[in-house]
């Protein structure tokens, strides 16, 4: 079995190296995400271990990159970047798998495993509802043909009702699941996103799929008419 592993601390790359080396693996390192990128596009490997603060090229790009190069070799991200979003944002440029340094020697070898048993996907999942579609390789979002510029917050806010579209969501589980376990303001924000989101994917088109049933949350339908919307319009 054959292992990239992108990583800039020389210290930790050898002895990653030296230790899967005595697991039977091959492994090939790789110092900066430009070279990381190369190898990865030139070579056949089982997995891909990807670290996310690079020299020239970051691990997000790097990712990114692969990815829209139709490459869907297992990557991990090894990283000292701990935060739920550093995790989302990876999991949604089509990450496998996440480990946070320092990590177990022994951990790392079974999450490579179950990688290569499971082996890559034959493509990304695109969630789509109706005629809106999100790619979650490249962070895109289009209704039919029409691309639609999102911010960070409203992507992570689309994401999460995509993929519980037909059913309500309380403001309590979208603060849980779209902002930050510290963040200390009211759950109005909520209310102020979800304007700013049918404000992009729903009015331009004459649509009304995300509504608000009251006292309860939002739903989000595929290509609602406002006729035949249930809930309010407003947030």
């Amino acid at each position: 079995m054959r292992i990239l592993m992108v990583e800039d601390e020389r210290a930790l790359a050898e002895t990653v190296r030296r230790g899967l080396k005595n697991e039977g693996f091959v492994v090939d390192v790789s110092r900066d995400g430009v070279s990381g990128l190369s190898a990865a596009t030139e070579n056949a490997y089982d997995v891909i271990l990807l670290d996310l603060m690079l020299p020239f090229k970051n691990g997000y790009d790097v990712l990114k990159e692969l990815r829209q190069r139709k490459i869907w070799t297992p990557v991990l991200m090894l990283t000292a970047k701990d935060g739920e979003y550093d995790q989302t944002d990876a999991f949604d440029l089509g990450a496998d798998d996440y480990l946070t340094k320092p990590f177990s020697f022994l951990v790392l070898v079974a999450r490579i495993r179950a990688l290569i048993r499971r082996g890559g996907p034959a493509r990304p999942v695109v969630l789509t509802l109706g005629t809106l579609t999100m790619d979650p390789v490249n962070r895109s979002v289009r209704r039919g043909e029409t691309a639609i510029s999102l911010t960070a917050r409203e992507y992570g806010l689309l994401h999460f009702l995509m993929r519980r579209h037909g059913q309500i969501v309380s403001k309590a589980e979208i603060l849980h699941n779209v902002w930050d376990p510290a963040f200390e303001g009211g759950d109005n924000v909520v209310e102020v996103y979800i304007g700013y989101l049918r404000r992009k994917i729903d009015l331009p088109f004459g649509l009304h799929s995300l509504t608000t049933v009251r006292g309860m949350g939002y739903l989000l339908s595929a290509d609602r008419l406002p006729a035949a919307a249930g809930g309010h319009p407003g947030a």
